[in-house]
Order: structure tokens, then C-alpha cells, then sequence
């Protein structure tokens, strides 16, 4: 049918099953924003305060639903502001698409210094995706958009982008809407799968290591099978915790991991990089075996040591072995010596205070459904590694990309796609300062959030590392507003606290009603807790003997 590239540009988006869009309307956007006005009855568009928190948002709604999350910006400005979402996206390995404006079609490259002209915008933007892709005409763009689709749902999930010039959206053309793309998971080679059986038969104490590639292939149910057949227990990595339930016998962290490693004979890697915040694989004995599985080539060879490598979809992979396991059996169960590494767990994180304490405040308002975005503050860190599970997407983290400020816009997003389950953003008071404007898009929109800001007066971290470094702290302390006064000012019903206890009672409160809340908690320098997220850094705390003892050579 006849339509303009916008209209062709909503219909497609709506054809692929999307139900909102995160994005900051402008000038070369004017004709997309007006077909999204068109369609309102069935795609929202949701506007925040700023670009960032609009890739921020759309990736926090991919990450916690079952759904692609979709946002929008002008180009050069916009789209600079928008790239720390995009980063974090493609770190964490996410499914969102990024739709940036163009200038004209006409003066693309020619440098004229029009409008949000910025030197090879496309090349800033391929640098961040899986797939790119600038359209110059409107009949181009619902089969660009249904491409775009192709892409997010199959192969490794990280972010696409399109850019569409103005002239495109505006102009009139003959379209077709093409059906929704499908999903497309890629199964193992028999061989490889045969090679995996072989290993996995022969292992005296096989060991799964799980990532965040596995929660993407929606892989719970067969991992969790898969480790009751072998009695492996599985260690979530931090971007794989919720895979299984932590309630669940065999269920670690990668810090329980740590007891496991030098004694088990077998390594299955689903859906992780295997290596440390150094680039460096985990360590283990000397006469391990490995299984790696990823659809990422990259993540399957060096640094890594060598093994039976499955460039596949976890879950088809973990479905194949378990059909090739048929009537298999363990020898041992493994529960007894797994239940003892958890208390080794617990003896070690139970010391970190008190992190400790507010997390348990935290966590005492919560439901096994409701979703915790962990920004980069100090009890964000220990969550990472603490935070009890259901399931997976109910921890948000920037994973490696480690980007400060995201928690809050972040947070919204994940709202957006959740209404029925209450988010718990938790940032420091350095971190909501990238954010704290976007208190205009959850009164707005009434997105059930609760931020709890804790609130130092400092970039803690950058703090704690100049004292211990140098001996000396710089430039780390910060000028923060009246929280609670800024939440008023908001619309936002908002709490001071400055105890554990009292945090506890505030979000107890906050609770009670739906809609957005602030909490501020004034707390001082806490404890380091790097060292039960990394296997490198001393412990602040001396850590038990290995609870399974000296491993046999």
C-alpha cells in the first residue's frame, strides 16, 4: 500500500510485535513520530529527559522481558548522547534495536554543516552493532526494519542499528510489510555433540559454568536437567545468575566456584566468555577438560584452553545432550559437597558490612517476581554476588562495560516492560547524577520504581582507590542536591533514612502503593567487597579453607 517512510517505518516495527519505543522526538524524526502518533491505540512512545536514558531504557525493557527493545534519537547530538546505552547493550549482550535520524539523504558526507551533521555517523554506529544499515528511500525502509529483526533474532544478541534521513520518512512510496522474523536458534553439529557426550560420560566431577548466553537462549529448564542427570552444580556467572533458582541444591556463584575449580575434572561453559575481569581464563587443576558453548566464534578459542568447542544456541546444545544422555546417571550426587560450598559462600559474604544489612533491607520488600537494577555503588557490587534469585531477568547489571549512571534510566525501562512487578533501582549518589532528571519521566508515565540513592557525598569507588593507592583522595567528593526535595519537586513521594532498619521501613512503605519512590540513605565508606567478584583482588576478609578440602592429583 501507499505510505510515507514513517508510516512504513511503525506499520513494520508493528508487524514485528512492538508494543513501545523509547526516544526524544526532533526535527529530522517529525514524520516517524507523527506515524507513531497515528498508531497510539497500539505502539506507545515513551519520551524521557535525555537520549542516553532512551537506549538506557530500551535496553533495561529487552533485558527483562522476553521482547526486542526499540529506541529512537536524532542524529549527531542525539545519537552521541544515546551511544553509552548502546555500549552497555552490546556488553551485555542485549536485543535492541537503535533507529538515528539522518540528515538529508542529499548531503549525506558532504560536509555542509547541516543540522547534526557529524563526520561518518554510520561508522561511529557499526562500531556498536551486530548490523547496520542507512536507508535512503522509503520503500527501503519496512524491509530494512524487518532485516534489522533477522538480525536481533538470531546469531549472538547484541544491538542493531538503522539510520533514515528525513526526506525518507516524508516521502511517499509503494510498500510492503513483511511477516514477523523469526526466531532462529542454531543447533550443534552431531559431531561436536558426540565429542561433548564423550567428555561428559568419562567426567569423575563434572562442573557447569553458565553466563548471561544462556539466559538469552532462554535455557533454564534443560541446564537445570542437564545438572540434575550429571550432578553438576552450576556456577552463574554475573550476567547468568537467576538461570536456575538459587533455592536449588546444585546452584552457585562464581565465588562458590571457586571451591569447585580446583577439583573437578570437567568444565561445561554455556554461554560465557570463561575468562576474568583480566581477559585471563578461570583457573583451574591441571588435567581439566573443556566444553565451551556460544554462538560467538570469539569467545570459544584463545586465551581459553583448548576443548571441545560448540559454536550453537545454548538451549539446542543443552537439549541435544540431554537427548544424547538418555538414561544416564551420575555415580555420585553432588548436593552434600554443594551445600557445603554455599555455606562457604555465605561465611563470606555474610562478612561484608554493611552491605550486608542493607541488602537484606532491600531484599525484605521484595517478591521472587520483582526486578533489581544494581548500579555501580558499593551495594550494588555485593547485590551482584549476594542477591538471592528465582529466576533469571531479575538482576540488572552494565556487565563489563561498567557504565556509571545507567541504573536509573535503566530501571524505567525495565518498568515499562514489567508493569506488574515492582524495580528496585539501587545507585549511588554519584551515579543518579547522570540520571536524576529522568524523575520527570516516572511521574510522568507512573513507571513502579523505587530508587534507593546511597548517599556518601563521594564517587565511592574512585574514592576507596585513590586512599588505598596513594594515600590521598582527589577530586572524589561531590555536591549533591537535597534528595528528597528534588523528588518533591518531582512529584515523587520520596524518604530520608540512615540505618539499615530504617531503609527497610521506608520501602515496606513505598511499597504499599504503586508508582515511583525515592529513598535516600545517608551512609558513610563502606567495606571493599571486590574481592567476591574477583578471584585477583585480596579478600577484606579472610576467607575459609576450602570446604571440599585439598583436591586429589
Amino acid at each position: 500500500m501507499k505510505m510515507t517512510g514513517g508510516q512504513a517505518l511503525v506499520a513494520q516495527l508493528l508487524e514485528e510485535g512492538v508494543s513501545d519505543v523509547f526516544g526524544i522526538p526532533g526535527v529530522q524524526l517529525d514524520w516517524a513520530v507523527e506515524a507513531l502518533r497515528q498508531q497510539q491505540d497500539k505502539i506507545r512512545f515513551i519520551v524521557p529527559r535525555h537520549e542516553q536514558a532512551a537506549s538506557y531504557m530500551a535496553d533495561g525493557y529487552a533485558r527483562t522481558t522476553q521482547k526486542e527493545g526499540v529506541s529512537m534519537v536524532v542524529p549527531g547530538p542525539g545519537m552521541l548522547n544515546a551511544l553509552s546505552g548502546l555500549a552497555t547493550a552490546y556488553a551485555c549482550s542485549s536485543r535492541t534495536l537503535f533507529i538515528s535520524g539522518q540528515i538529508s539523504s542529499d548531503t549525506i558526507g558532504k560536509n555542509l554543516g547541516q543540522l547534526h551533521e557529524i563526520p561518518d555517523q554510520s561508522g561511529i554506529l557499526k562500531s556498536l552493532t551486530k548490523w547496520h544499515r542507512l536507508v535512503r528511500q522509503p520503500e527501503e525502509i519496512a524491509e530494512a526494519v524487518h532485516e534489522a529483526f533477522v538480525e536481533l533474532r538470531s546469531g549472538h544478541p547484541r544491538p542493531v542499528a538503522l539510520e533514515v534521513p528525513p526526506d525518507a520518512l516524508q516521502s511517499e512510496a509503494t510498500v510492503e510489510i513483511l511477516g514477523a522474523a523469526q526466531e532462529r536458534r542454531i543447533a550443534p553439529e552431531a559431531e561436536d555433540v558426540r565429542a561433548a557426550i564423550e567428555l561428559l560420560r568419562s567426567a569423575r566431577f563434572p562442573t557447569i559454568h553458565a553466563g548471561g548466553g544462556a539466559i538469552g537462549a532462554r535455557a533454564s529448564e534443560a541446564v537445570e536437567k542437564l545438572a540434575e542427570i550429571l550432578q553438576a552444580p552450576v556456577c552463574m556467572t554475573e550476567g547468568g545468575r537467576g538461570l536456575i533458582s538459587d533455592d536449588h541444591p546444585l546452584a552457585l556463584t562464581t565465588l562458590g566456584q571457586r571451591a569447585l575449580l580446583p577439583h573437578t575434572d570437567l568444565v561445561l561453559v554455556l554461554g560465557s566468555r570463561f575468562v576474568d575481569a583480566r581477559g585471563l581464563p578461570w583457573h583451574t587443576s591441571d588435567n581439566c577438560k573443556f566444553i565451551y558453548v556460544n554462538l560467538d566464534a570469539d569467545h570459544l578459542g584463545t586465551p581459553r584452553q583448548s576443548g571441545v568447542a560448540i559454536q550453537a544456541d545454548v538451549r539446542a546444545t543443552a537439549e541435544a545432550l540431554l537427548d544424547a544422555l538418555s538414561g544416564h546417571s551420575a555415580e555420585v550426587s553432588r548436593v552434600e559437597q554443594v551445600a557445603k560450598v554455599k555455606a562457604w559462600q555465605t561465611a563470606q559474604t555474610s562478612q561484608i558490612a554493611p552491605q550486608n544489612q542493607y541488602l537484606d533491607a532491600i531484599r525484605s520488600s521484595m517478591t521472587a517476581e520483582d526486578i533489581l537494577v544494581s548500579e555501580l555503588t558499593q551495594v550494588g557490587f555485593y547485590a551482584n554476588v549476594a542477591m538471592p534469585l528465582s529466576g533469571p531477568r531479575k538482576l540488572v547489571t552494565p556487565g563489563y562495560q561498567g557504565t556509571l549512571g545507567y541504573g536509573y534510566p535503566t530501571s524505567l525501562g525495565a518498568a515499562a516492560g514489567n508493569p506488574d512487578q515492582r524495580v528496585v533501582s539501587i545507585t549511588g549518589d554519584g551515579g543518579f547524577g547522570w540520571g536524576m532528571q529522568e524523575l520527570a519521566t516516572a511521574n510522568r508515565y507512573g513507571f513502579n520504581v523505587t530508587v534507593v540513592v546511597f548517599n556518601d557525598g563521594h564517587y565511592g569507588n574512585v574514592h576507596r582507590i585513590q586512599k588505598r593507592v596513594f594515600g590521598e583522595t582527589y577530586v572524589s567528593k561531590i555536591a549533591n542536591p537535597e534528595f528528597v526535595t528534588l523528588a518533591k519537586a518531582f512529584g515523587i513521594p520520596s524518604t530520608q533514612v540512615d540505618s539499615p532498619e530504617g531503609l527497610a521501613a521506608a520501602l515496606a512503605k513505598a511499597h504499599e502503593t504503586p508508582g515511583p519512590h525515592l529513598v535516600d540513605a545517608r551512609v558513610g565508606e563502606m567495606m571493599s567487597p571486590w574481592g567476591l567478584i574477583h578471584p585477583f583482588v585480596p579478600s577484606a576478609t579472610p576467607a575459609p579453607e576450602n570446604p571440599l578440602g585439598t583436591p586429589h592429583r
